[in-house]
């Protein structure tokens, strides 16, 4: 028997930390037909049924548009489900219970899972879980998803058969006579309470589409703002006041709450973290640490072992290649060109697993929440949304999630804003590139060179958003409002699964794209337009355009064709200007380990201040073609992408031309 299941929840509700119990490495991760908004699902390994599981987008509400809630509601009330799961948050139930009276309303069978019960009984609150299913007519399965208990009775429950769930009279008469009426002139078969509902809410807009023929809906709006004209509460906001007075009447009788003062360890730590003055510096701390974790001792020692075996690995498909006399031409091509360029890239491996690392720690304990709160406070003082914060986070990792991200902002102007200085964070395609010259020329320094990097992405972000707001994208700030999630303590699960799912993803990009592209950059340093091949690299395919374009990063302070052409290949991926300069400098067959091949040729090409200059252009300029076509797809506007495209190579330009003349001129 096939069972598709679907779990719903709030964010931070523990959500996709049961879904990755449930189903282990047995997932799938896509995109919902039509949009960009991750889809994961997959199998519950320890089920003796055939059960399929969804992990929808963590949602507040069904009620309104936003693209995760769009996708969330016309999911559940297919015909695809057959059993929806309510993961619920017992420690902030009242809250909570809103989606599930919501859920109930779609009336299909459903059960509810109360999660994080061991933060209830920390805050020393009492929950009559018994009390609470009755009241409400639904199984609740009582779990602790971080210490994996519960689980096995969870699966149990999915594996039985529900009926439906029966729609609770939780309003005032008049309101439920009016949902009665407005169900009977809707004529929508699917979900009618929870349509009828909406169409209280937000009017005709909200039956579009859902009607079995069109209808003109007028008259049954004017009926609803006729049964509504004595409400003190606009029509939006009746049928929420309603739900919320139901919950409180319940949670009255199921929920003992501690009234003591004692404050709990969130509220503890968060009077620090979150405080007015320290805040800001402690949030800059911790970037300090994670960057010091990840290029200090520890991080360059891995790093050192992992060059150890990939050079062990080069020197022997050398030695082979050696025995079994393949032409120069095959040995270049693999030991420099493939292997060179591949292994320039793949030797930063080490650093990049402990920077996702301790960035999932991070994310995991609550503390990334906090920074968006953090940076709220900032933004607002120069016009600018805190929500756009949240995007801008995820663009550490990568800018094509980040630009996808900013669908959550309401407002046009502010997702536009946002979108276009996003790509100023640095994601970790960029890393490499950091790593490298920090490396090669500022050995004492490397990681506070990083840092700084980092720092910087952030500093022309901010900076840009208050300059386009002013003259590009003049409108007001939009309200942020968003939930401090309890501080908890990271799962190895969850630390391993997203740290793989990050990694995964480098390795699968060095292996496909960086490695097509150090073939083509090989083929192409060896031979001349006219297929002879080059008595010199300068006089190469890639020779001779580097050289045509190489004059117009001299002002910049890396006037040379190769990097150039490292800058040109960028475009494809970031870390193709690692992988390039490998190629073009011939690292493969060099005697040195790995990675660290590099440092004399950039050494010799480069002055520290060059250096800095160009990991600055690299930091700014045009972002990757994946986000390239990205940015183009969320803005649906060629001018627009190309406007944002333009702006950012040229504050790169500006910014290099500064730091590399200005520091001339100061004498470095």
């Amino acid at each position: 028997m096939k069972k598709t299941i679907a779990l719903v929840g709030n964010p931070n509700c523990g959500k996709s930390t049961v879904f990755n119990i449930l189903t282990g490495s047995n997932q799938y991760v896509g995109n919902w037909p039509g949009v960009t908004v991750e889809k994961k699902s997959g199998h519950i390994r320890k089920s003796k049924l055939d059960l399929s599981v969804v992990d929808l987008p963590g949602i507040y509400s069904l009620a309104t548009s936003t693209l995760e809630e769009v996708i969330t509601r016309e999911f559940i009330e297919s015909d695809e489900v057959d059993l929806i799961v309510n993961i619920l948050d017992a420690s902030n139930l009242e809250r909570n219970l809103f989606l599930t009276l919501q859920l109930m309303e779609i009336g299909k069978p459903m059960i509810v899972a109360l999660n994080m019960m061991d933060v209830l009984r920390a805050h020393k609150d009492e929950l009559n879980i018994e009390h609470l299913s009755q009241h409400l007519g639904i199984d609740m399965i009582e779990i602790v998803a971080s210490k994996e208990q519960g689980i096995s009775t969870l699966i149990e429950a999915m594996e039985k058969d529900h009926v439906p769930v029966q729609i609770l009279p939780i309003y005032r008469p008049k309101i439920q006579k009016l949902i009665n009426k407005v169900k009977e002139g809707l004529h929508i078969k699917v979900s009618p309470t929870l349509h009828a509902i909406r169409f209280i809410e937000e009017g005709i807009s909200a039956a579009l589409g859902h009607e079995k023929k069109p209808l003109d809906l007028s008259p049954l709006n004017a009926m609803v703002e006729e049964s509504l004209r004595d409400e003190t509460l606009d029509r939006d906001m009746i049928i929420s006041d309603e739900k919320y007075r139901f919950i409180t009447e319940l949670s009255s009788h199921v929920l003992k709450r501690n009234m003591s003062q004692e404050k709990t360890l969130t509220h503890r730590i968060d009077a620090v973290v979150t405080h007015r003055i320290l805040a800001f510096p402690i949030f800059l701390g911790v970037m300090w640490i994670v960057f010091m974790l990840a290029f200090g001792p520890f991080g360059a020692t891995l790093k050192g072992y992992f060059e150890l075996l990939i050079q062990f690995v080069i020197d022997q498909v050398a030695s082979l290649l050696t025995m079994i006399d393949v032409s120069p031409w095959v040995y270049g091509l693999v030991i420099d060109g493939l292997l060179g360029g591949v292994g320039s890239v793949l030797g930063f491996l080490p650093e990049i697993t402990i920077l996702f690392i301790v960035l999932s720690i991070l994310e995991d304990t609550g503390y990334m929440a906090r920074a968006a709160f953090i940076m709220d406070r900032i933004l607002r003082r120069f016009g600018l949304s805190g929500k756009s914060f949240i995007p801008m986070i995820i663009g550490f990792g990568c800018t094509v999630p980040a630009l996808m991200a900013t669908r959550t902002l309401e407002n046009e102007k502010d997702r536009r804003l946002t979108m276009m200085i996003i790509p100023f964070m640095s994601c970790s395609a960029r890393f490499p590139i950091y790593a490298v010259f920090a490396a090669a020329l500022f050995t004492n320094n490397q990681a506070l060179v990083v840092y700084t990097m980092y720092i910087m992405g952030i500093l022309v972000a901010i900076l840009s958003g208050i300059f386009l707001k002013r003259f590009v994208t003049q409108g007001s700030v939009s309200s942020f409002i968003m939930e401090l999630p309890e501080y908890h303590r990271p799962t190895l699960r969850n630390l391993i699964l997203h740290t793989w799912d990050k990694v995964k993803g480098f390795i699968i990009k060095a292996g496909t794209v960086l490695l097509l592209a150090s073939l083509i950059i090989y083929m192409m340093s060896t031979y001349t337009f006219d297929l002879q091949p080059a008595l010199e690299q300068v006089d190469s395919m890639i020779g001779s355009i580097g050289t045509f374009i190489a004059p117009i990063f001299k002002p910049l302070g890396f006037g040379d064709w190769k990097s150039s052409i490292a800058l040109l290949v960028g475009f494809i991926a970031k870390e193709a200007v690692v992988s390039t300069l490998g190629v073009l400098h011939g690292v493969g067959d060099s005697a040195v380990n790995g990675t660290a091949a590099l440092v004399e040729p950039i050494r010799a090409a480069y002055t520290p201040l060059a250096g800095f200059a160009f990991m600055t252009f690299t930091l700014l300029y045009l972002p990757c073609i994946a986000a390239f076509a990205t940015l183009k797809r969320e803005m649906n506007s060629w001018k627009w992408t190309f406007i944002t495209v333009g702006y950012q190579t040229g504050v790169a330009y500006l910014l290099a031309l500064l730091i590399y003349q200005g520091g001339k001129m100061m004498g470095f």
